[in-house]
């Protein structure tokens, strides 16, 4: 059993561990209300340019299938894949699910008749580093990102997909990253990037109601030319937002579980060293009678 002061000493020491554990939580809990907030203010813009970009589909029709690149089906013989992912530990088993997901994208991808190659774009320390130990073909990283993206950062990212697919290079990108749902929960997926695939106007109908007959200058073909690749950097900024939602809302559960654990570890502690000094006065005590016994 250890001693009275080593019992002392560990208490001591969790107990600033949790004090260290409580202000990480605080801080990712206010980091995740913002990130939130970044989230929904950006959804409404994807939204729309999503209607947008399904209402010029269905005006252009198939015509232009040829003439963008962006939109052309062909055969897959290599596949891009961009893996956003945490770029700090402490939270949880978020980055082990990313990655999971990301190995199980590969495992369906090369399960196809033709074996399509796998090429990575690495977003994010944790997705990286898995890359590089599980020695997967990395084109490219992007690390340090931050807490608050910006456009510009999802273009950069966006456009090494994109030249990669314009060069022939890769015949498909999807992109992998945690939807944040709630609180504590965030799901990994995988969309699809590139070929874009506008949706359906009856997807879009269902959603925003009847269509409005609209009226496009200079034509519909030149705005879809000029949207496209604008509605790839949307794709790429929305689940940056929300990776970095996820994050801080992992990292704040996974400190709070911590601090929750310090604290009843606390608790056994010092029930632990109540007893030990306890025993250590009663043996004390049964010294001292013995002693004043064998005097008297």
């Amino acid at each position: 059993m250890p001693s009275i002061r080593e019992i002392r000493q560990r208490i001591a020491s969790i107990k600033n561990t949790a004090k260290i554990t409580k202000a990480m939580q605080m801080v990712a809990s206010s980091k995740m209300r913002r990130a939130q907030q970044r989230v929904e203010q950006a959804r409404p813009y994807a939204e729309q340019l999503r209607e947008l970009v399904s209402r010029l589909a269905n005006v252009t029709g198939d015509e232009l299938g040829d003439e963008l690149v962006l939109l052309k089906q062909r055969p897959v013989r290599k596949v891009g894949i961009i893996l956003i992912s945490p770029d700090r530990g402490s939270c949880g088993a978020l980055p082990s699910n990313v990655n999971r997901q990301a190995s199980l994208t590969v495992r369906e991808i090369q399960s196809k008749e033709n074996h399509p190659g796998v090429e990575f774009v690495g977003v994010g320390r944790k997705g990286r580093d898995f890359l590089i130990r599980t020695q997967q073909q990395m084109v490219a990283e992007f690390t340090n990102y931050g807490d608050w993206p910006t456009l510009s950062d999802a273009s950069a990212i966006a456009q090494v997909a994109v030249d990669a697919f314009l060069k022939g290079e890769v015949d498909a990108v999807y992109l992998i990253y945690a939807q944040f749902v709630n609180t504590v929960t965030q799901k990994p997926i995988t969309v699809q990037l590139l070929p874009v695939q506008p949706p359906t106007v009856t997807e879009e109908a269902q959603k925003t109601g009847p269509a409005t007959e609209y009226i496009y200058e200079p034509d519909a073909k030149e705005i879809f030319k000029a949207l496209l690749p604008r509605y790839v950097d949307i794709q790429v900024y929305q689940g940056l937002l929300e990776a970095i939602s996820s994050q801080m809302s992992a990292q704040m559960v996974a400190m709070k579980n911590a601090t929750d654990n310090a604290n009843e570890l606390i608790q056994d502690l010092t029930l632990t060293y109540n007893k030990a000094r306890q025993a250590a006065i009663t043996t004390q005590i049964l010294e001292v009678v013995a002693g004043a016994e064998a005097l008297g």
